[in-house]
């Protein structure tokens, strides 16, 4: 399996077009992109060579009653093998 359809799927990570809810907030956000990236960690501490791992960028747009599709807030996260942050802090709804 690919790294990054590894993340995928180890994560949870919703697709495009989907929604998802925050669960700190309870706002509902679409995923507009998912792209595969690099992330850079800390240095090897033998070597002081840059390191860096795969990792997936999905961006969010905020749905509000009353406004236009692809207007409003966005924001975009980095999610990678060695983190939990999508599950801790999103619900899949749709």
């Amino acid at each position: 399996m690919k790294e990054y359809d590894q993340i995928i799927a180890e994560k949870g990570l919703p697709h495009v077009g989907q929604t998802v809810r925050s669960k700190k907030y309870g706002t509902r956000w679409r995923v507009m992109e998912k792209r595969e990236v690099w992330n850079n960690i800390d240095p090897d501490p033998k070597s002081g060579e840059p390191r860096m791992i795969p990792a997936i960028y999905l961006s969010y747009w905020k749905i509000e009653e009353g406004s236009p599709p692809g207007v409003g807030k966005m924001m975009g996260f980095l999610y990678t093998l060695y983190d939990n942050t999508f599950l801790l802090n999103w619900d899949i709804i749709a």
